[in-house]
């Protein structure tokens, strides 16, 4: 009886661990696959979701701790850098503020052309070189504190500044029209500047002799004025005409102001602006010095 017990035993305990190596086997291959009731894997708790559905702390697959995600949703309050400073002057505005802007950029060389009153690529870019020069930040655009350098830089422009007739830039004068009454003519700038005591009173656009008939070079005097005038040379009308060397002489060009710098005078000095030599002639005396110069 007890040999009986004890065989029952020794085949219930086999059963028992053929069904437990039935169950670890069955787990290990994913599978419930030669198990009647496999047993259950243990559970950890999942991750919270993200608001892009994946959770943020999953391995990866290497192991490691995962990195931080770049879809994760920055905070809406993180701080921004410190504010840039109000714009008074910008690219695309149009005004007499931005027209006083050119010509005081104009006085320090940083602006190489008649003031339009229009913010563009040209002005920005000159702005800049001023910014750069003072040691400002260079945006290009105009602030409180590039307005005040530029005013304590330059001086109030003039009328002729801000509205001037000539599209070119004056060079810097000849020493011989700093003193007395001017007709100061540069070739290399094709500007004729009416100075007084080596301040520029006025100042305009001109043209000159071709190279087979050159304005001659040189300090001359006004020797004659004329108001209308006719050339018994060439055959050409040559009003507001002031003579300063033979038959050469300062005169109004109906030709330079309709074909501009496509054509060439005679060996006078073409001035395109009747109304701004109109201006000039009737304060030139004769006497009065011109100097034409590179």
């Amino acid at each position: 009886m007890k040999r009986s017990s004890s065989v029952i035993r020794r085949a219930v305990l086999a059963a028992a661990s053929v069904a437990l190596a039935a169950g670890c086997t069955a787990q290990a291959a994913g599978s419930g696959a030669g198990s009647a009731s496999p047993t259950k894997a243990p559970t950890t708790a999942s991750p919270a979701p993200t608001a892009t559905g994946t959770p943020t702390d999953a391995p990866t697959e290497d192991g490691k701790p995962p990195s931080p995600s770049a879809t994760t949703a920055a905070p809406t309050d993180a701080p921004t850098g410190t504010p840039k400073p109000k714009a008074l002057m910008g690219d695309g505005d149009e005004s007499e503020q931005v027209r006083e802007l050119q010509a005081r950029l104009r006085q320090l060389g940083h602006f190489d052309r008649a003031p339009t009153g229009f913010y563009g690529t040209m002005t920005a870019g000159s702005v800049k070189a001023f910014q750069k020069k003072q040691g400002l930040s260079r945006t290009g655009s105009v602030d409180e504190a590039t307005w005040q350098r530029l005013l304590g830089a330059s001086r109030k422009p003039t009328a002729d500044e801000l509205k001037p007739s000539t599209t070119n830039k004056l060079d810097t004068p000849d020493a011989r029209c700093m003193t007395g009454r001017v007709l100061c003519i540069s070739k290399e700038s094709r500007t004729l500047a009416w100075m007084i005591d080596g301040k520029v009173v006025s100042s305009m656009d001109v043209r000159f002799g071709s190279e087979n008939t050159p304005t001659r070079e040189g300090t001359f005097t006004v020797e004659r004025k004329v108001r209308q005038d006719w050339s018994r040379l060439y055959h050409t009308p040559m009003p507001l005409s002031m003579y300063f060397s033979r038959g050469q002489a300062v005169h109004y060009s109906a030709d330079f102001a309709a074909r501009g710098y496509n054509g060439a005078s005679h060996g006078c000095v073409n001035v395109r602006d009747r109304a701004k030599l109109t201006t000039l002639f009737d304060q030139v005396k004769v006497g009065d010095k011109v100097v034409v110069h590179w």
